[in-house]
């Protein structure tokens, strides 16, 4: 279904008042567009350059052995040269378990010399395009895939309603206590190799239904890491007190945190509209979820774990919702699912809207903390609007686009130079992203992931051979 038929800010803004979605405003004027944008920000003892960021995006394109390959060191040039000054290096893998596909980056002893290249060349090149490189924040983050690892997948706890979206079979077992506690291990080393790599900051991804995020919704958990909110956080308390010990104040302590799990949702074959699986109530499971009714967050424990995460040592927060394996529409607003999937069962303003609002809420309950926002792609030419009056409210610090910079990775070069973006450029939110993500079908076990429609020479082939690949394999 089209929603995006907006043909200018007013008509879009009308839409957001017509479906109620409050928490969506918008500057008009350019210039303070403009000026918003280009605000720097005090991140711990650090200084960036402006407001604007690129989130971390997987480009499924290393090497078998977790290296940056051909197509990682292009996108993050692209990155590095299009002048947002916080650019939060994708999901890196701490251990070859951990992967999420064949061509997941990971950060070990073999593979950390190429990161220190990478690196280098980002600030470089970057330097070249901006004058300095000394206002640019790039952190790495470090995950573990959990129950979206290959080959084995390895879960928290059973949610029999992600078990049932994620095919998980029943008897599929838990991580013990023991190999959590030396999971952490893995944390604190590959935050000193990312140190040694040139980074200046570490986020322990917690987000997107994977191992850490999985953790902190574990309530039917028993043991040290489950039940109590206070075990449920142990693992960051941990890992937060390892690396300051061991690292001093050198590397800087991040977090992408997702903030609502929601609930999986299914198609419904009457109308292709997403719609939740029957869930109980008081919803047992879960983290920022409201457990009388949980398609609505409750952000209580989410509050009390951030304020933990910050006397740990946390001094910068991302804001992100859901799943994108089980309720995408969460977490991106979208105009057209990937192949396969559902169907928006919202209005995608009102998923705009619950990203404002979670994270406006908590930006105004922590005002010392930083907080980069998420949700922004949809709104295509007029994020920049939105992301302007949530920084003007006080409601956010760093307006945040992860596909958008796929399709449009100099988008701050307009914003700082013109005050708007050039409407030919920006994404359209049509997940081809996320299709060429779910491929696995070719000789390295794993396309890579980029914008087939806006960066057709490097990604339309991929995208034509996923296809064509796919239908072979089903007779078609």
């Amino acid at each position: 279904m089209r929603y995006f038929t907006y043909r200018s800010l007013a008509e879009l803004e009308a839409a957001a008042r017509a479906v109620g979605a409050v928490h969506v405003r918008f500057v008009h004027d350019r210039t303070r567009v403009q000026e918003l944008l280009s605000r720097k920000v005090a991140v711990g003892g650090f200084l960036t350059g402006n407001s604007m960021a690129i989130h971390p995006m997987e480009g499924c394109d290393g090497t078998l052995d977790g290296k940056p390959d051909e197509l990682t060191w292009r996108r993050y040039e692209r990155f590095a040269r299009g002048g947002a000054k916080l650019i939060w290096f994708e999901a890196t893998a701490v251990r070859a378990d951990g992967r999420a596909n064949t061509r997941q980056l990971m950060l070990d002893r073999n593979t950390v010399s190429e990161f220190a290249r990478l690196v280098e060349m980002m600030r470089r090149v970057h330097r070249e395009e901006w004058g300095t490189a000394d206002d640019l924040l790039i952190p790495v983050q470090l995950t573990h895939s959990g129950r979206y690892s290959h080959p084995v997948r390895v879960i928290a706890y059973h949610n029999p309603l992600i078990d049932q979206k994620t095919g998980t079979p029943p008897d599929c077992p838990v991580i013990s206590d023991d190999e959590i506690e030396r999971l952490e291990d893995f944390y604190v080393d590959a935050a000193g190799l990312a140190l040694e790599a040139g980074f200046a900051a570490a986020d322990i991804k917690a987000t997107h239904g994977y191992l850490l995020s999985e953790l902190l919704g574990a309530k039917t958990r028993e043991g040290r890491y489950g039940g109590p909110l206070e075990n449920r956080t142990r693992f960051f308390r941990n890992v937060f007190g390892k690396i300051r010990a061991k690292y001093g104040r050198r590397l800087m302590l991040c977090m992408r945190l997702g903030c609502f799990d929601g609930v999986p949702y299914v198609t419904d074959p009457e109308t292709g509209l997403g719609k939740p699986l029957p869930y109980p109530v008081p919803y047992p499971w879960g983290w920022g979820v409201n457990s009388m009714n949980p398609l609505e967050p409750d952000l209580t424990e989410v509050k009390q774990a951030i304020r933990w995460f910050q006397e740990w040592g946390l001094e910068l927060l991302n804001v992100s919702l859901g799943s994108p394996y089980y309720n995408p529409h969460l977490g991106r607003p979208f105009e057209k699912p990937d192949e396969g999937n559902y169907e928006e069962p919202e209005h995608p303003l009102l998923g705009v809207d619950r990203h404002f609002r979670v994270a406006g809420e908590l930006q105004q309950e922590f005002p010392e903390l930083p907080m980069a926002g998420t949700g922004y792609s949809w709104l295509q030419k007029y994020f920049i609007h939105a992301g302007a009056a949530n920084i003007e409210d006080g409601r956010i610090r760093f307006v945040g686009i992860g596909r958008g910079a796929l399709t449009y990775p100099d988008f701050a070069r307009d914003v700082i130079e013109k005050g708007e973006l050039d409407e030919s450029r920006v994404c359209k939110t049509l997940t081809y992203c996320t299709y060429l993500m779910r491929q696995k079908h070719n000789e390295l076990g794993q396309f890579p992931t980029g914008c087939p429609p806006f960066d057709k020479s490097v990604y339309g082939p991929i995208m034509k051979q996923a296809r064509e690949t796919k239908r072979r394999m089903q007779g078609n």
